[in-house]
């Protein structure tokens, strides 16, 4: 018998949606949008997100420490969350176009 609470099952549904949005390279860097759901969830998680990543750029290494942190702050919570990063997540580097 563990004294830990279970992780919610991906079957629950969300209780709230948040986009983050990169702004630019000029600080503060980062703004969080609840889209819908209990509105004192969202700014709490708005509030801990913003502490994680205001001042930090998203080519910064410490980024992406961060970013994993905020997907599991989300999960946690149970809220689905959209990262608006300013360009493709999973863009190739494109190739040499010199027609060979």
């Amino acid at each position: 018998m563990s004294s830990f609470s279970e992780a919610p099952t991906l079957s629950e549904p969300p209780r709230g949606h948040a986009r983050i949005v990169y702004l630019g390279p000029a600080s503060p860097h980062w703004e969080v949008y609840g889209d819908y759901g209990d509105q004192n969830l969202l700014e709490d998680f708005r509030a801990r997100t913003l502490a994680r990543l205001i001042l930090l750029p998203r080519n910064d290494p410490q980024f992406r420490r961060n970013q994993e942190r905020v997907n599991k702050d989300a999960e946690r919570e149970r809220i689905s969350i959209e990262w608006e990063l300013g360009y493709a997540v999973n863009a190739e580097t494109p190739a040499s176009s010199n027609g060979e």
